[in-house]
């Protein structure tokens, strides 16, 4: 695939380098599981002139005139990402998904409470607890992991364990380097136990969701989905917050409950954390969101994980091990210090080398620093976009191997 090209008349320099850029992307196998394609509809949102505007507030609560089209632009936002997503409320102001958890973080908790999330070194997300993250210096983060390498499914015994222990305030489900499918029945079980708030951070799943071929935690008792609206979802890079609850003015304080988490969120994105949303990606955010309500983007999302499944078993019979034994989304997690000798990070760039992008990724008890960590990850959502099919991702698939072998 090429993109349709807009030129960049007047600086030569930055035009040569977006050109640069359209090649390689057409011209690699891009196998990043957290990057994606936009349409060139997605890709004309962004460049709207709604690019010009601030606007403070809320639909109908503005603290800027002139906000007759971007009112009706953000709730048609909105409108679409609650269907798509089946929540009482969504908020699509946040810039990418680490300000959107931050937000929720800051709407339900105080300096100090006690937060149950995912280990980074097990699959978790940076902000989810890592110590060198903001969050974690005044949050306490209280980490869970999976029970070992060849299952790669989560300890819930130790879970509930750690949540009857520590009381956490939050429990966060969700992921950046996990294959497997998480137990929603079983997190909101413990969460309802401990009495604490539930959050789901599908920034890597959201497409999935979207099409059908992934579970929504939001119809397993969860209270809040945060989600980045690029990756599977393939729109703009941006993020997502998803509520159940009860929706009130925005801009007026609501006592702290689990039914008032959409206002205190809303309360927490403007004014508590960013001021004016960036509307020309809301554009792009929408015209993703109508996208993905269309049938043709549940076959997209079916595909994915056919195709995950098809490159998954092709490396493995080339000698790949595989964290979990394989995949149940579109994320594939790699061991290939394990398999051949070589670190995560020299497998990048031989693969890079020869068309093929991958990154270094830690794997769970990794013996390795996190800068030559042990694994690759590798995911389809891109080449999937692209056209790959299944008999594609064979081929591709022996030729990562026969990269790393040689």
């Amino acid at each position: 695939m090429m993109y349709k090209h807009f030129v960049v008349k007047d600086d030569t320099e930055v035009d040569e380098l977006i050109k640069a850029e359209a090649k390689r992307q057409a011209e690699d196998i891009q196998l990043i599981p957290s990057e994606n394609y936009v349409s060139d509809d997605v890709r004309a949102a962004l460049a709207s002139p709604f690019t010009n505007r601030y606007s403070e507030g809320y639909p109908g609560k503005r603290y800027y005139g002139g906000q007759k089209y971007t009112d009706q632009l953000e709730q048609l936002a909105i409108d679409r990402a609650k269907k798509l997503f089946r929540a009482d409320h969504a908020n699509v102001q946040p810039h990418s998904g680490a300000p959107a958890n931050e937000a929720v973080y800051s709407a339900w908790l105080e300096p100090g409470d006690t937060v149950l999330a995912m280990d980074l070194s097990h699959g978790g997300h940076l902000t989810h607890g890592a110590p060198v993250t903001r969050s974690a210096r005044l949050y306490n983060f209280v980490r869970y992991g999976v029970k070992d390498l060849e299952t790669a499914e989560i300890d819930y015994d130790e879970l509930r364990r750690l949540a009857l222990e520590h009381k956490p305030k939050l429990i966060i489900a969700g992921f950046s380097a996990y294959p497997g499918e998480l137990d929603y029945e079983k997190f909101a079980e413990i969460g309802n136990e401990v009495g604490a708030l539930l959050m789901a951070d599908m920034a890597h799943i959201a497409g999935l969701i979207a099409g059908g071929v992934a579970k929504n935690p939001l119809d397993y008792g969860f209270h809040v989905m945060t989600t980045t609206t690029h990756k599977t979802l393939r729109g703009p890079r941006g993020g997502l917050i998803l509520t159940k609850g009860m929706v009130s003015n925005p801009l007026k304080t609501v006592e702290k409950t689990i039914e008032n988490i959409p206002t205190l969120i809303d309360r927490t994105v403007f004014p508590g954390m960013q001021g004016g949303p960036h509307m020309n990606t809301i554009a792009a955010k929408a015209v993703a969101f109508h996208e993905a309500l269309q049938p043709e983007f549940a076959d997209y999302a079916k595909q994915v994980v056919e195709n995950a499944r098809a490159l998954t078993e092709e490396l493995q019979k080339g000698g790949l091990k595989l964290i979990g034994g394989g995949t149940k989304n579109h994320l594939i997690l790699a061991d290939v210090y394990g398999s051949f000798g070589i670190d995560g990070k020299e497998a990048q760039e031989w693969l890079e080398k020869e068309g093929i992008i991958v990154n270094a990724n830690s794997i769970p008890d990794d013996t390795l620093p996190p800068f030559r960590p042990s694994g690759i990850r590798l995911g389809t959502p891109a080449m999937t976009t692209r056209g790959a099919t299944v008999d594609d991702m064979i081929a591709i698939a022996r030729k990562v191997i026969e990269v790393l072998r040689g």
